[in-house]
């Protein structure tokens, strides 16, 4: 049903329109009664419970940072049947992001293009609705991804991550630190290690007991990955993530006219797994068998989830695949995976 919806209806609108329209409707499935219904629905099997982190998810399938900026969804999400939602990304001062429009779908590649700008309502508003969350009783496993400001210069990113770690750390199941999208001026120059090692440093000491991971590009070099794993491990952090959207528009179905006409941004989506594997076996090959792994890029499907669990991923995330799979994408593969499981 959900294909025909989106071939016929979905894929007429304006993507971040589209967006909008499903926030209202994910959030009332979140407050009971309707999420007492949609929890008898969703709810993952108790086999796929999965310990991470110093947590308990009750899959190991959840929703990368970008779909929730402002912590608006996040009890729907989790009764749709994710074992955790990342919020944000979320940066220290409020800003709108780009100029519209900034989402664009490929939709023959089932690919995304988005350069959306950390568009959000700032860390304060997010830790107002993250403590609220904190007095349910039922919720997921909520992640916390932070980013730079825009109009805070790249010299001065340390203190912009702090400021966004000491609100929002306390508030947070996990915390996040984004140096790695495309779509925020001299972002990923933070990536390389000289520069990493004092942010990450300083961010860690500041989000005290709280497990710190670090998200990275999926067009680092190969030994920029292992280098940035390595260090890592070295400052104690509790895993990666890996990885972000992509600058490559490498092997695309969708006509060339289409894609500039998109112009600019990171794309996520079915093009991004084959580099999102890789990376993610880079990590894992130096990394401690503790030391989570999240692996995000490319992932639609219950075999696409298997592939990254028994690649050495702790966790595995998805985005873009909601937007073609419809709301009971976490469902079908929490399902399909529990069923594997019983046939093993």
């Amino acid at each position: 049903m959900y294909p025909t919806l989106f071939r016929l209806v979905l894929s007429r609108i304006d993507p971040e329109r589209a967006h909008h329209l499903a926030i209202p409707v994910i959030r009332l499935l979140g407050v009971p009664p309707f999420a007492w219904i949609t929890r008898r629905l969703t709810a993952p099997a108790p086999a796929l419970r999965t310990e991470a982190l110093g947590l308990v998810f009750d899959s190991p399938f959840g929703v990368a940072a970008g779909f929730d900026k402002d912590v608006r969804m996040v009890q729907g999400l989790g009764a749709l049947g994710f074992g955790h939602v990342e919020i944000g990304t979320v940066t220290a001062l409020p800003q709108p992001g780009n100029p519209r429009p900034r989402l664009f779908r490929l939709i023959p590649d089932r690919a995304v293009i988005n350069r959306m700008g950390f568009n959000n309502a700032g860390a304060e508003a997010a830790a107002a609705r993250l403590e609220r969350l904190h007095r349910r009783r039922t919720r997921p496993v909520i992640g916390v991804n932070i980013g730079k400001s825009r109009v805070v210069q790249v010299e001065d990113a340390t203190g912009d991550y702090v400021r966004s770690t000491r609100l929002l750390a306390p508030l947070a199941d996990y915390l996040v630190v984004n140096v790695s999208s495309p779509n925020t001026p001299g972002l990923r120059g933070l990536q390389a290690v000289d520069t990493l090692r004092p942010l990450l440093t300083a961010v860690r000491d500041a989000a005290g007991e709280t497990p710190l991971l670090v998200k990275i590009a999926p067009d680092l070099a190969d030994d920029e990955v292992q280098a940035i794993a390595r260090l890592a491990v070295d400052l104690g952090l509790a895993g990666l993530i890996a990885t972000n959207t992509t600058l490559s528009r490498e092997g695309l179905r969708t006509p060339p006219e289409v894609v500039a006409a998109a112009g600019e941004g990171g794309l996520s989506g079915a093009p991004l797994k084959a580099r999102a594997m890789a990376v993610l076996r880079l990590v894992r090959a130096v990394v401690p068998p503790e030391f989570a792994v999240v692996s995000v890029g490319g992932v639609e499907t219950a075999a696409d989830v298997r592939e990254r669990l028994d690649a050495g991923a702790t966790l595995v995330q998805g985005y873009t695949g909601f937007l073609y799979r419809g709301p009971l994408w976490a469902r079908q593969i929490n399902r399909a995976l529990a069923a594997s499981a019983r046939s093993a």
